[in-house]
């Protein structure tokens, strides 16, 4: 097994550490997820994985199937859980977008455009997540996004061909957790004064 499988192998048991909690503090219902930012972020991901074989990212793409088909998961407790009851107009109109956006990643016969798209929808997706983020940051995990912040670097280091198609979703959504991170960490020193 090259160094490669090893940074895959890494970022899998990685995404396994930050999803198995999460999802148990789901069913204890001490976590509430967003269920439109994680029905974006379960398709957006998979279709990725997907547009990665294509660009033949190797190793480095199966973590994110395997995320996606996690991901998928957790948008469908978060839906029968009725984690989040506070969706607003916003979020309706983030998920809107997000999800009609879609359909253009299919339309372009090149995997660059696909992710660009996607990864686009996937940023996106973050909006209701950290608006909630931002009014209760005590119902999300830190550790949870702080591993998967891990996990997408861990990603990167495993791809066998490095391309903006490649390396853009990863990177993006990477930056995405640190800033949700972010506001997570500013509004409970807030609420906490």
């Amino acid at each position: 097994m090259g160094y490669k499988e090893v940074f895959s192998a890494i970022a899998i048991a990685l995404t396994f550490v930050a999803f198995l909690p999460y999802i148990r503090s789901i069913l204890q219902e001490k976590t509430r997820p967003h269920v439109f930012s994680w029905i974006i972020w379960g398709s957006t991901t998979f279709i990725v994985f997907l547009a990665q074989l294509e660009d033949n990212a190797g190793a480095g793409a199966w973590p994110i199937g395997i995320s996606g088909i996690i991901t998928i998961y957790v948008a469908f407790l978060a839906y029968i859980k009725k984690s989040d009851s506070t969706i607003t107009r916003t979020d309706w109109v983030l998920f809107i977008l997000a999800m009609t956006s879609l359909p253009f990643w299919y339309l372009t016969s090149d995997p660059l455009w696909a992710v660009v798209i996607l990864t686009t929808v996937e940023v996106i997706g973050f909006g209701p997540t950290i608006r909630k983020a931002y009014h209760y940051p005590f119902a999300e995990q830190l550790t949870f996004f702080a591993l998967f912040t891990a996990r997408n670097f861990l990603v990167i280091l495993a791809l066998e061909h490095y391309s903006p198609t490649t390396v853009l979703f990863p990177a993006a959504t990477a930056a995405a957790c640190l800033l949700l991170m972010a506001v997570i960490t500013f509004r409970r020193r807030m609420l906490s004064m």
